[in-house]
């Protein structure tokens, strides 16, 4: 049987990626209890094509 539950996985998309012009994306997978954070979430993780630690908001 399939677990039930508030965790939904997500994906995490840089926003200076995007206005940066240079070809690729920044993408990260991750979960979050939809419970207790039902809007999107902003984490600052590490984009590697620009190296340098950048804002990474939820796309849906």
């Amino acid at each position: 049987m399939a677990k039930k539950g508030n965790r939904v996985q997500v994906i995490l998309e840089c926003t200076e990626h995007k206005t940066s012009g240079m070809p690729g994306t920044s993408r990260y997978v991750t979960t979050k209890n939809r419970k207790n954070t039902p809007d999107r979430i902003e984490l600052k993780k590490y984009n590697p094509i620009l190296r340098k630690m950048t804002v990474h908001k939820e796309i849906k």
